[in-house]
Formats: structure tokens, sequence, C-alpha cells
């Protein structure tokens, strides 16, 4: 696949994510006090980076699993098609979840996989999304709690690619293709 030439323009920088997801992780620690074991479910692959981080920041007894869903491939836009790549490896029935997201954008992946786990009957599921695109949302779905809302731009970085690449970036940059008059 040949890709248009881009270039990327910092949106939001590695320090504004960095205490972003500190407050963040003040409010999840305060919503889950007193678990026993908190399940943190990141969807990957887009959200790797961010779920290292913000447990890191979580003074609270955490396993990490990860559920691979896919609506995108290497698509700019989301196929509305939610496929589930990877299952939990552990069961969730009884227990504390919260999904870990990178970026919400029409709604159908992180509303069709909260679907799903609660079909397992958690004592409590929550979700995080570090990005919210909510002028993108097809299906009525609101994270728990969401680090930044972003206008209808195609981003990258700090875990989020464009066709597997970019995924490395400290920081949210917005992708502007130079081939565009």
């Amino acid at each position: 696949m040949t890709q248009r030439p881009y270039v990327i323009d910092v949106m939001i920088s590695a320090k504004a994510i960095a205490a972003r997801i500190e407050e963040l992780s003040a409010e999840i620690k305060r919503e889950f006090k007193g678990t026993d074991k908190l399940v943190v479910v990141g969807l990957l692959r887009g959200s790797f980076v961010f779920i290292a981080d913000l447990v890191r920041e979580l003074d609270l007894p955490i396993e990490v699993d990860f559920l691979e869903a896919s609506s995108y491939g290497d698509a700019m836009e989301s196929s509305r098609e939610v496929r589930i790549l990877k299952d939990l490896r552990g069961a969730i029935e009884g227990r504390d979840v919260l999904v870990v997201e990178d970026i919400v954008d029409t709604g159908h992946t992180l509303n069709h996989v909260t679907q799903l786990l609660r079909s397992r009957q958690p004592a409590r599921l929550k979700s995080i999304a570090l990005l919210d695109k909510p002028s993108r949302r097809e299906v009525d779905f609101r994270s728990d709690w969401i680090g930044f809302e972003i206008p209808d731009e195609f981003v990258v970085g700090y875990g989020i690619d464009y066709a597997q690449r970019n995924r490395n970036l400290p920081f949210i940059g917005k992708v502007r293709f130079t081939d565009e008059g």
C-alpha cells in the first residue's frame, strides 16, 4: 500500500498528556478505592502506551489484560464492523473492570466491547479514552473518563497509528497530507 505524503503537527504535547493522566488516575483511584483487584483491559493496539502510563499512576491492586478489536485495519475510516481479534485471557465475572481505549470516534468499537464485557457480569465496568471525537459519534456512547476532546482530525502518536506507523511519537499529532492543495 502506497501512502500519501504527510507531515505531523503537534496537537497535544507529551507534557500535557502526562499531566492529564495524573488527573485521571486520581479520579479512577477514588472510584475504585477498596477494590480487591482492578482488571485493566487495554484495547489493542492503540491503547498500549496510554495503558502503560495510566497503570503506573494507579496505586491499586491491578491485573492487566488485553482485548483486540478492529474496525479500521489500515484505513483512515472505520468500517463500522467490529471484529474481536484477541479476547481476554481471564474471567471478569464479579470483578471490577476498567476498559482503556485510545480514541473514541464513531463509538462502535467501545460500544461493542463494553456490551460484550457487560455480558460477562463484572461487578463494575467503567471505561476511559485518551481522546474523544464527539462530532464523529454514530452510536450513543460516552466513556466514563476522557483525556482530551478533539476535533474531527486524523491523529497519530502516543500509540495511535496510521497504517502501523507513528505509534512511537510521544505526543498526539495531527496528520496533514502534503499532496493537498
